[in-house]
């Protein structure tokens, strides 16, 4: 397997073609210069001890020592070893709620950002836990299947906004259902869904969902994101908060933290209900019910020792430039007499 260290000094290849061009404008106007300056004979008089091929030589090898100059530079990588690493962990499904009232800024700097912050912290912790990414609202949809690759994670994660899901609503139950689906149910892992929402529904299927998830030994915890006291819900044009959401009669909606219907489902899916607020995310309760899981060993395949070979093209570079300054690009001594040139 192939990779590079540096890759961004790649991009000084595509500088290679524009030195080319440079050069072949620059002989085509030094040859024109020359024309004007005299007729052909007298100019091949003086310019006897000169040679266009030696020049293109010359050339040719400025183009050689830059291009091995960069591929050097980049620090080309070769795999040479792949092992199974053991990791031990337990599989986990976050389901983020997308509905437009995670948007409310009862907890700062609104109920999305603070859940985005809380994974982002999660993720941070996680060691050889295996993790995926559900969104929900009217509908769900998986947004990361379940993976190790904790940089995948954090990516997917800075996408999620509310317009990701055309269709409004809170059905925690869709969310659950998917989780569930996203499991590998060949593996013994432990598993666990982690639902965070403002649980502003009365979904009854997630209770019943919860259930289910907990008699095939998946544990449903539930993270509340709100306020009991709640607030309106923002809308932004042009990144400013310019009014609030209004029913049909004109009056602004207050979004109201629903923790009963939270705890309903983590007590059916014998998990922990978790409140955020502003002065804390409710993380530390989520690790210890995390680590008290059974963790199990997770193999997987890995490139895990990759070797050097800047070395051999910049070598390689340094054998050419020192060519270059032997050459000349004018003719010597010894080989005045006879024209290899014509």
């Amino acid at each position: 397997m192939l990779k590079f260290d540096n890759i961004e000094f790649l991009y000084f290849l595509l500088a290679i073609p524009v030195i080319i061009l440079g050069m072949i404008l620059y002989a085509r106007w030094q040859r024109l210069s020359l024309l004007k300056f005299g007729d052909n004979t007298l100019v091949s008089e003086l310019t006897k001890s000169s040679s266009s091929n030696r020049k293109k030589i010359k050339n040719i090898l400025l183009i050689i020592i830059l291009s091995f100059l960069i591929v050097g530079l980049s620090n080309p990588q070769i795999g040479t070893k792949m092992e199974e690493v053991k990791r031990e962990g337990v599989d986990l499904m976050i389901a983020i709620d997308l509905s437009y009232s995670m948007m409310a800024e009862d907890i700062k700097p609104n109920r999305l950002e603070r859940a985005k912050q809380a994974i982002s912290r999660l993720i941070d912790e996680l060691k050889g836990d295996r993790i995926g990414l559900v969104v929900f609202a009217g509908q769900a949809y998986v947004q990361l299947p379940i993976t190790t690759d904790y940089s995948a994670a954090k990516l997917f994660l800075s996408t999620v906004k509310t317009n990701l899901i055309p269709t409004q609503g809170t059905k925690i139950g869709n969310a659950i259902d998917l989780c569930i689906n996203s499991f590998d149910k060949e593996n013994t892992q432990s598993k666990a869904i982690i639902i965070i929402t403002d649980g502003e529904t009365h979904d009854d299927q997630a209770i019943d969902l919860a259930k289910k998830a907990n008699e095939t030994g998946i544990i449903t915890h539930t993270l509340g994101m709100g306020l009991k006291k709640g607030g309106p819900i923002p809308i932004y044009k042009n990144g400013d908060s310019k009014e609030y959401r209004k029913d049909r009669d004109g009056n602004t909606i207050v979004t109201k933290l629903n923790e009963q219907m939270l705890r309903d489902i983590a007590n059916a899916g014998g998990g922990a209900y978790i409140r955020a607020n502003n002065s804390k995310s409710g993380l530390n309760t989520l690790f210890k019910e995390i680590n008290k899981m059974e963790k199990k060993d997770i193999g997987t395949m890995v490139f895990t020792q990759y070797k050097d070979r800047f070395q051999i093209f910049l070598f390689i570079s340094l054998l050419f430039l020192i060519f270059d300054l032997i050459f000349l690009e004018r003719k010597n001594k010894w080989n005045k007499k006879i024209n290899f040139y014509k």
